[in-house]
């Protein structure tokens, strides 16, 4: 978990804001730093993004997770820093949160029609039990010490869930290592922020409601902190869960989770989506998770945990 990161007194100047697009939405990142200079800056944060796409892509048939998923069996790949951070972070949550999480879908994403081959015939149950087969993260073995990972055999990673936010972590490095130290860096909805604005403001983010939600306001301020909400209210239910092979039906429309890492806050998103509002709930207290779970059945519901009500008492 990467420290807080803290600024001493408001920038001076104002606000540059930059942005493009990656992982098939948008970047955008914002800082005030008058020295500077935006397109320097730019080319750092669209080299950065493009190494990461290279490594952690289920999209890229040329990425090394492509490569990874065609591997044979037994083959062990080194991974560079990048794959081997978010791979470990990736079986530590699948362990956490006993297979809600689980970075080995590809195979189901493919066949339920939210991957590169695009829609698919509905799956026979057949097709979803041979797919999950071959999928599980108690099937990966990951030697931490000499960074690399064994391929079991038609296994297909799909990093999409904690990729992302990993992404987030690496832009925010990027501006630290530039000398930044008042930011805020977003890609599709995820952000993260350090310091203030140069109003002595801190980012202040609203969190987005699923509609229908009819949810009171919540504001929370991105000082050495990042958002990231798992939803199916844009593109419908999409996250699998690994335990049924079909998208999770909980009736959850929108978990957002606030964490000092982007990309751990992009993983429990996930993971508490799949568990549904009691389950939960309950993994998140247990782990002093900020997290808003909203469901929509007969009426909306908003469950809040312990720890993001006492933030928001603060």
């Amino acid at each position: 978990m990467p420290a807080r990161i803290e600024a001493r007194g408001p920038p001076v100047g104002p606000i540059v804001r930059l942005a493009g697009e990656t992982m098939g939405t948008g970047w955008s990142v914002l800082y005030a730093a008058p020295a500077l200079e935006p397109d320097a800056v730019r080319r750092r944060v669209e080299a950065r993004l493009g190494a990461i796409v290279a490594e952690l892509s289920h999209w890229e048939p040329k990425s090394l997770l492509s490569r990874f998923n065609r591997a044979s069996a037994g083959t062990w790949l080194p991974l560079p820093p990048d794959f081997a951070t978010v791979i470990a972070a990736g079986i530590a949550m699948a362990t956490l949160s006993e297979g809600a999480f689980d970075p080995t879908l590809g195979r189901l994403v493919d066949l339920l029609g939210y991957g590169p081959p695009g829609l698919q015939p509905t799956p026979s149950a057949a097709a979803v039990g041979e797919a999950r087969a071959a999928s599980g993260y108690r099937r990966l073995a990951f030697d931490s010490a000499a960074c690399r990972l064994r391929q079991p055999g038609g296994l297909a990673l799909d990093l999409s869930g904690i990729a992302k936010g990993h992404a987030v972590d690496a832009l925010g490095g990027v501006l630290a290592a530039m000398g930044a130290r008042h930011w805020l860096v977003e890609i599709g909805g995820e952000l993260k922020g350090a310091g203030m604005r140069p109003d002595g403001d801190p980012w202040w983010v609203d969190l987005e409601d699923p509609p229908g939600a009819a949810c009171a306001p919540l504001r929370i301020a991105l000082h050495g902190l990042a958002i990231a909400t798992s939803g199916d209210y844009r593109h419908g239910s999409h996250t699998i869960d690994p335990r049924t092979g079909a998208p999770a039906a909980h009736g959850v429309r929108s978990v957002s989770v606030v964490h000092p890492s982007a990309m751990l806050a992009d993983a429990w998103a996930t993971a508490l989506t799949v568990l549904g509002p009691e389950a939960g709930l309950a993994l998140a207290a247990a782990h002093a998770i900020a997290a808003r779970i909203i469901v929509i059945a007969d009426m909306p519901t908003e469950h809040i945990s312990p720890a993001l009500a006492a933030m928001m008492e603060d």
